[in-house]
């Protein structure tokens, strides 16, 4: 059966890439090693010029890193993937392949707090500016976009806020102007969303979260959606013979090779076999946390309850539109949660005395993690950026595992006894 054909989770164990082993090994193996072989110079200068798909060095291409891209590549229907060391490599290399000194990113004012530091401080020594924007927001999307504009970069759902980014909304002024729009889907990954048909041109991962199989291994991932012209970025004017895959040329030959942030063949070996599991893992992950959700909405205890499942969410109806699965089996909005107590006093208190939860930063981990933002991965913002940005003091995160979701409960409902 040809390999479109088939169905979401056996596309992952089937899909191309998954040839037949030397030893008839039904697990792809780890390459551990750097260096391979060739026959003659003639091979190797082949190999080095891209004439010939060839293996020359890990830190370029290495099989079994080879075959976890491959396996993303056809999961976003996409024209190809690059595997990196971690998802803000991703993010770095992607933006900084598709830039030049002088060019403008027009991104979501609420992004990971990373991911802001990288755009506001980080690449202002690139001479690359960024315009922070309320990307659901027409108007002000569009009145940011100038001259110098290249490229609009938001996340699928933000994180903490949990707003669900309007992409069809974004697609749209992105077409209009011939910008490139770049979507995190870390979140949400090609199970819950399918970036193709909402207009995304590049999708990048942190493939450390739900693609990893449980925090097991750090990675990342840029996936090229074959869906635009690249002809139109300055930028990749050296690689404009390469049509189509003009901005992949650019990173394996260039910025993703001369940056080094590949990633080891341990880790895409253990993230291929996340990837084997990760329809179930999500699956259960978004049922508990709309439980949770549901049940911390109805505390008197919390103030307020941000997750898009809910149906008193401002974002209930767009993460419907969004996040119906490819296989069509129903919503779900991620597993995720954020919630306000009544200070930063409770906050802390609640998260000292939880016992199953664990205090750790991460997402999408097989067990239930918990993180007071403003004070960890915000903490390198003012107070006045972080009220902007909708992280206060008294806002918790809750990334929800796959555990039984009445002993989370219980562990919730007596930390906030106790808070």
């Amino acid at each position: 059966m040809p390999a479109q054909n088939l169905r979401f989770d056996t596309r992952i164990l089937h899909g191309p890439g998954h040839e037949k082993d030397v030893h008839n090994s039904i697990r792809f193996p780890i390459y551990a090693g750097v260096a391979f072989g060739f026959e003659s110079a003639q091979d190797m200068e082949d190999a080095f010029l891209h004439r010939k798909p060839s293996h020359a060095y890990s830190r370029i291409t290495n099989p079994s890193v080879q075959l976890f891209e491959q396996t993303l590549t056809q999961l976003e229907n996409g024209l190809g993937a690059i595997a990196l060391s971690s998802g803000m490599a991703a993010i770095t290399n992607a933006l900084l392949a598709l830039l030049n000194t002088g060019d403008t990113i027009i991104a979501s004012k609420y992004l990971f707090g990373n991911t802001r530091s990288l755009l506001e401080e980080t690449f202002k020594g690139f001479g690359i500016q960024s315009k922070l924007v309320d990307v659901n927001n027409e108007k002000e999307l569009e009145n940011a976009i100038d001259e110098h504009s290249r490229v609009i970069f938001c996340e699928t759902i933000t994180n903490p806020q949990m707003n669900v980014s309007d992409c069809s909304l974004i697609s749209k002024v992105a077409k209009k102007h011939n910008l490139i729009f770049v979507v995190d889907n870390t979140v949400t990954t090609p199970y819950l969303f399918n970036a193709k048909e909402h207009g995304i041109n590049v999708v990048l991962h942190s493939t450390t979260k739900y693609i990893s199989g449980g925090a097991t291994s750090v990675g990342g991932a840029i996936v090229d959606l074959g869906n635009y012209d690249w002809t139109l970025i300055p930028a990749l004017k050296k690689y404009h013979n390469h049509t189509r895959f003009a901005f992949l040329s650019r990173l394996r030959k260039e910025v993703y090779r001369n940056f080094g942030s590949c990633m080891s063949p341990q880790a895409a070996y253990l993230q291929t076999l996340g990837l084997e599991t990760l329809s179930l893992r999500i699956s259960k992950s978004c049922d508990n946390a709309l439980f949770i959700a549901q049940c911390l909405e109805k505390n008197t205890k919390i103030k307020s309850v941000n997750y898009p499942g809910l149906e008193s969410s401002d974002f209930y109806h767009l993460a419907r539109a969004q996040f119906n699965n490819i296989e069509g089996k129903g919503f779900a909005p991620g597993g995720v949660i954020s919630f306000e107590l009544g200070n930063r006093d409770e906050a802390f208190n609640f998260i000292n005395h939880l016992h199953l939860v664990k205090r750790a930063t991460n997402i999408n981990d097989n067990k239930s993690l918990i993180i007071h933002p403003a004070s960890t991965i915000f903490s390198d913002f003012s107070s006045k950026d972080k009220k902007e940005m909708g992280v206060t003091d008294n806002l918790v995160r809750l990334s929800v595992g796959i555990e039984d979701v009445k002993d989370l409960m219980d562990d919730i409902d007596q930390a906030l006894v106790r808070a």
